[in-house]
């Protein structure tokens, strides 16, 4: 039999807010249990992994540190690549500014190489205008990821992809995204799990983010109707997953074999 390893997404496939969706917290003590190779994978800039270990723990979900890969971080591997010991303007939170300056970037608003956008629940219009004005003026312009809308208690919230139309509007200049569903964040997912595309499996509860990013870079995919997406917006696509569940409940007691449960959803 195969042996599976798993990327899977956070928000809507493990937690919804501060609350674990059902089934959660057995399906991660089972891969933890039977030592099953796994990353969470989130486009959430916001939080520092110690952050969304800290969260995850108070759902009653327990992982290290370690399994944990964020856009930011990716955005971060990115930056230290294209540019060593680069400066950049940034709109975002602790995960992100954290991310950049262990990365060794200088954080400034005078010259920068580059704008990045991440998310923030705390869009300021000065601190947007300023972003403009300094691509307008030549810095390269990146964001965290594509992700428009994001899930709160009290209904859907615009996220980066949102604001970075907003940007692209006023500049003429579109933005590189890093997160997923970019083949570069799945290639430094693989590389920090050290595992390949051909036994990994990408679990989320977005198409467009998700399991494309999952498609593109080669693996099976589940979506789970958790989340963001559902049936109906599955038939918007022109791709599809590679399999649908309710959700990760459903994998308990599957995961040496993630195909085996009868499908929850027709």
């Amino acid at each position: 039999m195969q042996r599976w390893n798993y990327l899977m997404d956070m928000d809507g496939v493990l937690v919804h807010e501060e609350h674990a969706i059902p089934g959660a917290v057995e399906f991660i003590a089972e891969l933890t249990e039977r030592r099953v190779p796994y990353l969470l994978l989130t486009n959430n800039s916001i939080y520092t992994r110690r952050d969304l270990r800290a969260r995850l723990a108070r759902s009653g979900i327990e992982v290290e540190e370690s399994a944990i890969w964020t856009s930011a971080l990716a955005c971060a591997r990115f930056l230290e690549t294209q540019r060593p010991n680069g400066s950049a303007y940034v709109i975002g939170e602790a995960g992100l500014t954290t991310a950049l300056h262990e990365a060794g970037y200088v954080l400034t608003d005078t010259d920068p190489d580059y704008v990045v956008l991440g998310e923030t629940r705390t869009y300021s219009f000065t601190a947007l205008t300023k972003a403009i004005r300094l691509i307008d003026a030549g810095a390269k312009f990146i964001a965290t990821n594509p992700d428009e809308i994001g899930p709160s208690r009290d209904g859907i919230l615009p996220a980066t992809g949102s604001v970075a139309a907003m940007i692209s509007r006023a500049t003429g200049r579109e933005p590189y995204y890093v997160g997923k569903p970019n083949p570069v964040m799945m290639r430094f997912a693989l590389r920090t799990l050290g595992t390949h595309s051909e036994n990994t499996l990408m679990i989320g509860d977005r198409i467009d983010t998700d399991v494309r990013s999952g498609l593109e870079a080669g693996m099976p995919t589940l979506l789970v109707l958790s989340g963001i997406s559902d049936m109906e917006t599955v038939d918007r696509y022109p791709y599809g997953p590679t399999r649908i569940l309710d959700s990760v409940a459903d994998l308990v007691g599957h995961t040496d074999d993630p195909f085996s449960p009868p499908p929850s959803v027709a």
